[in-house]
């Protein structure tokens, strides 16, 4: 394998970093693991290096190069992969994302849609990389467990799934969500604003808006936050 370094979006390789989300990518896309760099002090050796062999996955030896990628002490494991593109499934009920920015939120949003049983996520660009390795850390190896794709706009994405009931979460959203008052639609999408700007005017007339109700005590909730209690509400009522 070509040494490797330290990422960039142009690059067609990414990283795991860490030994959780490094086994979780190999349990779930063992195809694209090109090799698993292990640090001499890592005290689980023998059993990545099992899973590796398993899976036909060369094991390195790499301390220089593990701190080279990685931007954390703490790493002792870093799995290289090629990126892969994928579609969403026009069947199953969804997350969208617009214009996400923030990679910590982003991987978060990620294993939090695979904790409640979404395998499909879409993201409207411009948006944060999800191939960048602080955003497969933060999903903890969920990004391997679902599908996701990228919409040049909102009217592209609806072209493609034209059988969705749209819910668009927003801070002036005409419909209160509530544990006794969630629509239970068959085939769902949970649209969501970036960080800073959330959804502009125009989404109100997109589908259905939503407001979760919150005190006064806070301008808003985190976006991770309103992407858990949203899907939690709309998956466990349908």
């Amino acid at each position: 394998m070509e040494p490797i370094k330290p990422y960039k979006k142009s690059f067609e390789y990414s990283y795991t970093l860490g030994a959780f989300p490094t086994i979780e990518m190999i349990k779930s896309r063992p195809d694209i693991v090109k090799g698993v760099y292990i640090h001499s002090t890592f005290t689980d050796r023998e059993h990545l290096e099992a899973i590796c062999k398993e899976n036909h996955i060369p094991v390195l030896q790499g301390d220089k190069t593990i701190a080279k990628v990685s931007d954390k002490e703490n790493v002792f494991v870093v799995g290289v992969f090629e990126k892969y593109s994928c579609t969403v499934d026009a069947t199953k009920s969804q997350i969208v994302l617009v214009n996400p920015s923030n990679m910590g939120n982003l991987g978060t949003i990620l294993r939090t849609a695979v904790g409640f049983g979404i395998h499909d996520v879409s993201f409207i660009e411009p948006g944060a990389d999800v191939f960048n390795p602080k955003v497969v850390r933060s999903s903890m190896g969920a990004l391997f467990r679902l599908r996701h794709q990228y919409f040049e706009s909102f009217s592209e994405y609806q072209k493609q799934n034209p059988n969705h009931e749209i819910f668009t979460f927003m801070l002036n959203g005409k419909k209160p969500l509530t544990i006794n008052d969630c629509p239970k639609p068959k085939l769902f999408s949970l649209v969501f604003g970036n960080e800073a700007t959330g959804l502009d005017d125009s989404y109100l007339s997109v589908g259905t808006s939503i407001i979760i109700p919150q005190s006064e005590e806070v301008d808003s909730l985190n976006l991770t936050i309103a992407v858990g209690i949203g899907t939690y509400l709309f998956t466990q009522n349908n």
